[in-house]
């Protein structure tokens, strides 16, 4: 039933009494944004209460909505993007106007860059004073703002365009390359009163939001001639393809052709890490020296070397097919010689088929070239996993973590830091589709405990939450806000007293370097101010006991781990994207 208010017309002199003393339903803006939603399907809004969008809150509340309250509206933001990458729906992040708006852009962009469905929801001042720059409170033209930061953005003025508006973001949010978009409610907007059933009416259900994209027949012969006439062929597993929720066909594709995979971070899990044709552990000499590489919803930009450079081995060496839903995605870096354009499911059920019985599969010699070169580099790093030394260093630390995740792989990992990222990259296996979660295209720090909190509500399986301390600095206030809704997170904070590592120096003495935190600071004492479960731990036993307990319990814990303060590097693999100064000053 929709929400309505009800309330007597009294402008109804021209009709009977008793049609006069019936009480007219009538609805306002603040109940039909509510309908809308939950007419589409939408169950949860993440957000930042404050005027004006306190009592939509409030509304939607009553509503039977969940509406999870952040302290910041990044990292509701960041909860409303990652809950759409999980469920393919958009996911819904409520902000008040201005520097409200504001916070919520960061997470919108990132959104946006990374194909995450989101909607931000923005309260905003009234047209006629934000376009005569009347000074209203927090008065600013959001709209043009936000454009160039989002797939979509569009503006509400009047409550019987609501219907509509909310159908259109939801559409542009998951319609064709997934992303950001931006629906923006002036403050008028929410008590304008209509006719309720006119209001139910005016309502949209979208149907068909993101219709296959079938590819043509033609791309598909062009591709399967590549993968036939390749000697040491690749495929590369994107986080596109984990969106897909196309993992049967995935993993069909890559048994039916034999070919070895190489996952990006958040498409670990697709298949397991450790299945025979994963080649993640032995990645550098698969991306090297492959010879045809079919990218399966990845991008070739930075995360991949923008398909250049020594990390592709000889110049010319690479013909590229990829499969992307979106055609400018081609040839954006290198010459891709069989483009598919198409959603995933359907390019790789199209591939399958084409295929059929008798495929060849991949040259054997290939094969064992990666098997043994993948085995040499699990048995180097073996020893240093092992390690069960105070100070621990990063690799001892995520050692202890890997465990947990082989022991638990229903969990979900949450990853964010400089060395705390890079090395868990490749150190923890994951063994389920769309269960690591880290900071993706961007590199961004800061989004860590939204996406904890989304993983938690969305998924209901617990989260382990692996954080530098850098990185958790960004958004740990929100352990606030796990505790509050008694969220079965774990936290591990990887505490080496500063940024990469916490032994730098200021050289005239005055200051503490710049990279450099309180040392020996405990972080798991926040938790406990909270009410929540903290531990501090210096060695991987008592990293593994206390991470167990905190899974088995399902209570908001903090883990605070003591890692060796020299133990970090300049922001392990991209140090490189950080310029050097040629110039020395004079002393």
């Amino acid at each position: 039933m929709s929400a309505v208010a009800k309330l007597i017309d009294t402008s109804t002199a021209d009709v009977s009494t008793a049609e006069a003393d019936a009480p007219m339903e009538l609805t306002d803006g603040f109940h039909l944004v509510i309908d809308a939603l939950k007419l589409n399907g939408i169950k949860t809004i993440y957000g930042v209460p404050g005027i004006p969008i306190t009592d939509l809150g409030r509304m939607a509340q009553a509503e039977g909505m969940r509406v999870i309250s952040f302290r910041h509206e990044q990292h509701a933001g960041n909860a409303a993007a990652i809950a759409g990458f999980l469920t393919k729906a958009p996911g819904i992040c409520l902000t008040v106007s201005a520097p409200g708006f504001l916070n919520g852009l960061t997470a919108l962009a990132n959104a946006t860059t990374n194909c995450f469905p989101m909607i931000l929801i923005s309260g905003s001042s009234e047209r006629e004073i934000v376009d005569l720059q009347q000074g209203d409170y927090e008065e600013m033209d959001q709209l043009a703002i936000a454009k160039p930061l989002c797939k979509a953005a569009f503006r509400v003025l009047h409550a019987a365009d609501i219907g509509i508006a909310v159908a259109r973001a939801i559409r542009a949010a998951v319609s064709g390359r997934p992303g950001g978009v931006y629906l923006d409610l002036p403050a008028k907007l929410f008590s304008q009163v209509m006719d309720a059933e006119a209001g139910a009416a005016s309502l949209v259900k979208v149907i068909d939001a993101a219709p296959a994209q079938i590819p043509a027949p033609s791309a598909i012969a062009r591709a399967l001639e590549e993968l036939k006439n390749a000697k040491r062929p690749l495929i590369v597993l994107g986080k596109g393809a984990a969106y897909a929720q196309a993992d049967e066909l995935v993993r069909e594709l890559v048994e039916t052709s034999g070919i070895p995979y190489v996952p990006m971070s958040m498409a670990k899990g697709l298949l397991p890490d450790t299945h025979p044709l994963s080649a993640g552990a032995a990645r550098s000499t698969a991306l090297k020296d492959s010879d045809v590489v079919l990218l399966v919803g990845a991008r070739l930009n930075w995360l991949l070397s923008h398909g250049k450079g020594k990390t592709w081995g000889a110049p010319g060496s690479k013909r590229f097919i990829q499969i992307d839903i979106e055609p400018r995605e081609m040839d954006s870096n290198v010459e891709i010689v069989a483009p598919v354009v198409g959603d995933i499911g359907s390019c790789l059920a199209a591939l399958l088929e084409g295929m059929g019985q008798g495929w060849k599969t991949a040259p054997a010699d290939w094969i064992e070239t990666l098997r043994s070169k993948r085995e040499a580099n699990v048995a180097k790093m073996a020893p240093k996993l092992m390690k069960n030394t105070a100070p621990m260093d990063f690799h001892s630390a995520l050692g202890a973590l890997r465990t947990v995740i082989k022991e638990r792989p229903d969990a979900i990992l949450v990853n964010e830091g400089a060395n705390t990222l890079d090395l868990a990259r490749g150190i923890i296996d994951m063994y389920q589709p769309r269960k690591r979660l880290d900071v993706g295209t961007w590199g961004i720090m800061g989004i860590g405990m939204g996406f904890a909190v989304a993983a938690a509500v969305e998924t209901g399986k617990p989260v382990l939450c692996v954080e530098g301390d850098s990185a958790f600095g960004f958004s740990g206030m929100e352990v606030e806000t796990i505790c509050r809704y008694n969220l079965p997170v774990c936290i591990v904070v990887f505490n080496n007293n500063g940024i990469y590592r916490g032994t730098d120096t200021d050289p005239t003495g005055r200051d503490p370097a710049t990279t450099v935190f309180v040392p020996e600071a405990r972080y798991d004492r926040m938790m406990e101010a909270f009410g929540g479960v903290g531990a501090h731990v210096t060695t991987p036993d008592e990293l593994k006991r206390a991470v167990d307990a905190a899974m088995d319990s399902g209570k908001p814990t903090l883990i605070n781990a003591a890692i060796d303060p020299a133990a970090g590097s300049e922001s392990g693999n991209i140090g490189s994207l950080n310029p050097q100064s040629v110039v020395k000053k004079k002393k």
